[in-house]
């Protein structure tokens, strides 16, 4: 279900998304004054992967989580920049609290080499 050009995506849904010519999976990671702002044409996302192990930058997530078919892999060391008009299609759930700041902490330790890891 393709949507309108101006998409409000909010912090935590999960979107199919073009991302470099493919589609991907991504979880919306900027606040929403930034999600929802007309001013700003673009959000802050984490894409998921199909493979992967869980480690210091990387969650796995289970289908009943994501709403996607086969367990996938957050991997908060590609957090990057989308156009909001690559947003293509929102899935019906999104990031509980606890699975964002889990999501929030990889990505520190994607940029901080003093985060705590307990792994």
């Amino acid at each position: 279900m393709p949507i309108s050009a101006s998409p409000q995506p909010r912090r935590g849904e999960i979107w199919i998304a073009h991302t470099g010519g493919k589609k991907h999976a991504v979880v919306i990671i900027s606040l929403d004054a930034r999600n929802l702002s007309d001013r700003s044409n673009s959000v802050l996302i984490v894409p998921f992967g199909s493979y992967g192990h869980p480690g210091p930058t990387v969650v796995r997530m289970e289908p009943g989580e994501t709403s996607l078919r086969e367990p996938s892999f957050l991997k908060a060391h590609f957090i990057s920049v989308l156009e909001k008009s690559n947003l293509m299609e929102r899935l019906p759930r999104r990031l509980s609290g606890a699975q964002m700041k889990m999501l929030v902490q990889a990505v520190q330790r994607a940029i901080d080499p003093d985060a705590e890891y307990e792994g």
